[in-house]
């Protein structure tokens, strides 16, 4: 492992992209055909965060707990708190003020319930509390991770996985994905994004499990070998070929076809000659969270501002919202996310012993 892994940046970054491509694409029906079946997947792309985030996380973090065992668990944590919440409260607020504006107004507020509004603060609204999506809605999946982010010391400091061999840990990949098809085949479930309150979480714990595993298979391989990349992207094709094809089901060949680009992403970091690499792919990647949470809400003012009909945004329109989200993402990453990841990061290390505080991977 050489430094940052930026083609895991740049997909991330495109990946933020796809699920906002995915949230505007009723309002585009003047796309054509092909556009839009492309478009009606882009929720897989929360999956491939979920694997991706797995992957990220033990490769920052599963060495300062190994080091320091449980003592690790609670700096972990005030991490994780820093670098999610001070945004997601910020977009949360931000929401809180329409609806109070819309009910001021005389509007209707369906879709924000003040009960929930607790569920959300506390960001468990998406633990098999409530029965729809409320409020901004792409934020139940940083409510899943916040569930993941708590298990993670279990599975490092309760697992063998830092220690296990590329068989076991192969094994273990196989297992979590395959328990996920398992749960939703028995539920009837044919796709991996329908009915997010009941099956969300689950499918953020076992794939985030597979990712962290995954990272732990790739640490223990050849690093930038053309064969491993290649190998791994074979492994996508085969995947992704089969479900493409209908010969296998989207709830187990998409998330191991995710698992083998993520691999083959992570190999190409490796090489001196990558696309990704380039600077605008990278900024995409480094402003994603803020892509990811706020174009919800701002597709939905953008609509009440300048949108006639939502069912048929005109194609000029609809780019000028991608600035806009584009732009925005850009200002609530350096006024909001990191100035706020920072201020509670200064506050914890100001509450710890002299001598406590040590440097650590983001």
């Amino acid at each position: 492992m050489k430094g940052e892994l930026r083609s895991l940046t740049a997909a991330r970054g495109i990946a933020a992209w796809l699920v906002v491509v995915y949230h505007i694409r009723s309002g585009a029906s003047w796309a054509p055909a092909w556009l839009m079946d492309f478009a009606h997947k882009g929720y897989l792309a929360v999956d491939f965060f979920f694997l991706l985030s797995g992957f990220v996380i033990y490769l920052s973090a599963h060495r300062a707990m190994l080091r320091d065992g449980t003592a690790a668990i609670g700096p972990f944590l005030s991490r994780r708190f820093a670098r999610i919440y001070p945004l997601y409260a910020f977009m949360l607020a931000l929401t809180i003020l329409f609806v109070l504006a819309v009910q001021e107004t005389g509007g209707s507020a369906d879709g924000y319930p003040w009960r929930e509004l607790p569920l959300h603060i506390a960001m468990i609204q998406n633990w098999g509390l409530t029965d729809t999506l409320t409020w901004n809605h792409p934020a139940w999946s940083i409510s899943a991770e916040t569930a993941a982010y708590l298990l993670f010391p279990l599975l490092v400091l309760g697992t063998p996985i830092a220690k296990a061999s590329r068989p076991h840990l192969l094994t273990g990949m196989i297992l979590s994905l395959g328990l996920l098809a398992l749960i939703l085949h028995l539920a009837g479930e044919t796709t991996l994004g329908h009915d997010i309150p009941r099956f969300g979480l689950i499918r953020c714990l076992t794939e985030f499990a597979c990712g962290a595993m995954l990272c732990a298979f790739w640490m223990r391989g050849p690093d930038g070998e053309p064969y491993a990349f290649v190998l791994s992207l074979a492994g996508v094709a085969m995947f992704w070929g089969l479900w493409a094809t209908g010969l296998s089901r989207e709830i187990w060949a998409f998330p191991a076809g995710a698992a083998c680009l993520i691999l083959s992403l992570a190999h190409a970091s490796a090489f001196t000659r990558n696309p990704l690499h380039w600077k605008g792919f990278q900024i995409l990647g480094e402003i994603s969270y803020a892509t990811y949470l706020s174009h919800f809400m701002l597709y939905i003012w953008f609509k009440i501002a300048f949108v006639s009909d939502p069912r048929a945004v005109p194609p000029m329109l609809m780019l000028s919202f991608l600035g806009f989200t584009l732009a925005a993402s850009f200002l609530l990453h350096h006024w909001i996310e990191k100035p706020g990841r920072q201020w509670f990061v200064i506050r914890n290390n100001r509450r710890q012993p002299l001598g406590t505080v040590r440097n650590e991977a983001r």
